[in-house]
């Protein structure tokens, strides 16, 4: 039993099915559909590809395992031999002082608050460790942060906050490194060489972070030979377009497999690759700076 048809739980599932045939798989969610933030369309697929593949699937399910009736419910009277509970994420900051951490969000809270400049920050919306001159000196990148920032006087609708949540995938994770990084050269530059402006006379500032046009890009494995891409997506539910699926999918992530794992290994083509992805010249979309950072 897989309890869980989000990212992790429908290709565990996959996984599961495609490499050891003989197993019995049942997967459960609680909302009327596998892969909830996904575009309609995208979960259609996924759930019409676990159906041919004789992957039992129950929705509208809370996970119940003390329950007799639940499991009668899913067609499992007996239990099963193993379950994979794959729902929420927890946050694992327990490094951090409690006072740079939130006290609502996934998983009940414990993110690193940070500011535009994904700075860390205090609850009392303080940089929390800064030089003499008031620049920031330790950064939140990835997972570990709060994922967006609700201002002030927070909206309800996440879409006017100044960054929307953030999904916690690896695209914004890097972009996030990248603002961070360069934000660390400019202080460098700013504190110990004292430079105020840059080759072409712009002022040196710190750069904000914005919500980053990847972080709408999805790709979920069904299996080795089979997949779905959805891109365009954002922090409103069901957005996003699916664009490849199928078996030129799944060749689509094995690409951004190897090539990722070549760039971690040094290799020539898989820097190439994903410098520019985070380093493009010119944004002619998306809410980064026109002229990259």
């Amino acid at each position: 039993l897989v309890v869980g048809a989000g990212f992790i739980g429908v290709e565990w599932v996959t996984e599961l099915r495609y490499y050891f045939p003989n197993l019995k798989n049942t997967i459960i969610d609680f909302l009327p559909n596998p892969l909830g933030p996904l575009p309609p369309g995208a979960a259609k697929y996924c759930k019409k590809y676990m159906e041919r593949h004789g992957i039992n699937q129950f929705y509208s399910k809370k996970y119940a395992p003390d329950d007799a009736e639940f499991w009668n419910s899913i067609k499992l009277p007996n239990k099963v031999d193993k379950e994979y509970v794959c729902i929420g994420v927890k946050a694992s900051n327990y490094f951090m002082p409690k006072e740079t951490l939130s006290e609502k969000g996934p998983g009940g809270g414990g993110w690193i608050l940070m500011d535009m400049t994904l700075a860390v920050m205090d609850r009392d919306d303080n940089i929390w460790s800064t030089d003499e001159k008031g620049h920031a000196r330790i950064y939140a990148i990835g997972d570990c942060n709060a994922g967006g920032i609700p201002g002030p006087s927070p909206d309800k609708d996440v879409g006017k906050w100044p960054i929307p949540p953030i999904p916690k995938i690896s695209y914004p994770g890097e972009e996030e490194a990248v603002v961070a990084v360069k934000n660390v050269c400019k202080i460098d530059r700013l504190m110990f060489k004292n430079e105020t402006h840059d080759l072409f006379g712009t002022p040196l500032e710190v750069s904000t972070m914005h919500w980053p046009w990847g972080a709408g890009m999805f790709a979920t494995s069904l299996g080795p030979k089979d997949a779905c891409f959805v891109l365009g997506a954002n922090w409103e539910k069901g957005s996003g377009y699916t664009v490849v699926w199928g078996r030129l999918c799944a060749w689509q992530k094995w690409i951004i497999e190897w090539s990722k794992t070549d760039e971690c290994a040094y290799g020539i083509i898989g820097r190439l690759i994903w410098h520019f992805v985070h380093h493009t010249p010119i944004h002619l979309f998306g809410g980064g700076p026109r002229w990259g950072y």
